[in-house]
């Protein structure tokens, strides 16, 4: 902070990504803010007077965005957008910039004034009518008990006109990243992922896109809960996830299919070879296969190193549970992934091929890295995976 005196920082020492004030020549340390929820983006006022930060404090799906004072420790809330908030600091003594988007609209600039109780102003607005007046298919954001005692918080995309007692197919996306939160209510970074989900809520499909064990958002204890054991939580609450449906919804349990990217094509894999029969069928995107084989600086600290403890790499890496693929598997991978390498496609291919399997097939993209550039390479990558649900779940 400017006065030399204090250094601020977050800690989840209590279980959720809290702010604290260290005051350097008492030693001692004063925590500001505290409940279940996490601060993120904390920025300092000029002065050191206040500071800046979103939190999810009203719902883990809603960020809104706060101020504390550093000395009284009182904190204030400056927006009630809902949605996805994020902030830049003030433009002028009286004013914030804002960042807002909702689950349906891309991010706009908004004014926030600082002082009283005016309301946030819109300031631009970048999304074409023809955008907006798309049929696009708004989620419900929902809770799912799981077997764990935990609440999976997720989006839920539903045909236009769902009656319960229609028996409907269904597909659970499972999205990347790892530490990634994507069932909160802005506009999701999976944007192509929530056409596709429109496309397929309009064909009839029930669409579940849950925030599994692992994912950011809901503390620390969530966020870890798979050490040394990556896609064994996850797929126990992609299991809940599709039993709820069943229960909730009246989704055919045999008619259920999973897909996602790089770390959601790793689950999907460690879904259909580890829970044979469970999920229909499911298409893996440019996959990890191998953990020993991906980015030690990420991998390390789930893990711990191959050497040190293979155990883990052996429990939590698709190609050692591969003799498991009953179902039906489509596989893309661009070859020249910097991220994920094409050799974890090639090498389980390698090993379905020796284990004789046969309800399993590659795409591969050529000229393509981690994220697809090309619009013909994505068209064809959704094109195939929705020929592959239209066959194995209808």
């Amino acid at each position: 902070l400017p006065n030399q005196q204090s250094v601020y920082y977050t800690s989840e020492e209590d279980g959720y990504a809290h702010l604290y004030v260290y005051h350097i020549p008492s030693k001692s340390m004063r925590q500001l803010t505290r409940g279940n929820y996490v601060v993120r983006n904390v920025e300092a006022s000029a002065d050191g007077k206040f500071l800046y930060y979103k939190a999810n404090s009203t719902h883990p799906g809603i960020y809104e965005i706060f101020r504390v004072e550093v000395s009284s420790g009182e904190v204030a809330q400056l927006t009630a957008l809902g949605g996805v908030n994020d902030y830049s600091l003030p433009i002028d003594q009286n004013n914030l910039l804002i960042t807002h988007s909702s689950a349906l609209h891309p991010p706009e600039l908004w004014i926030q004034p600082l002082a009283g109780t005016q309301a946030a102003r819109q300031v631009t607005q970048t999304v074409s009518a023809e955008f907006l007046q798309l049929p696009w298919v708004a989620p419900d954001f929902v809770t799912i008990p799981s077997r764990a005692g935990h609440s999976i918080h997720a989006r839920l995309y539903l045909p236009p006109g769902h009656a319960p007692t229609v028996e409907h197919p269904a597909v659970i996306f499972i999205h990347g990243a790892g530490y990634l939160q994507n069932a909160h209510q802005g506009w999701s970074s999976y944007f192509r992922e929530f056409m596709f989900h429109s496309l397929l809520a309009h064909h009839g499909y029930v669409v579940l896109d849950m925030d599994y064990r692992g994912s950011a958002g809901y503390g620390r204890d969530w966020r870890t809960a798979i050490y040394r054991q990556m896609g064994h939580p996850e797929v126990e609450d992609l299991e809940d996830g599709l039993l709820w449906l069943n229960q909730q919804y009246g989704v055919a349990r045999d008619r259920v299919g999973i897909y996602g990217g790089s770390y959601g094509g790793f689950l999907t894999m460690m879904g259909l070879f580890r829970r044979p029969g469970v999920f229909a069928c499911g298409a893996a995107l440019r996959p990890v296969t191998d953990w020993a084989h991906y980015n030690h600086g990420y991998t390390s600290n789930i893990l711990n190193t191959p050497s040190i403890d293979p155990e883990a790499y052996q429990r939590s890496s698709p190609i050692e549970w591969a003799a498991g693929l009953e179902d039906p598997l489509l596989i893309c991978h661009g070859m020249v992934d910097d991220n994920v390498f094409f050799k974890d496609t090639a090498r389980l291919a390698q090993r379905l091929i020796e284990l004789k399997k046969t309800n399993w097939e590659v795409a591969i993209y050529p000229i393509e890295a981690h994220g697809f550039r090309e619009p013909s390479s994505w068209y064809d990558e959704y094109r195939r995976i929705f020929e592959l649900f239209e066959r194995h779940l209808k």
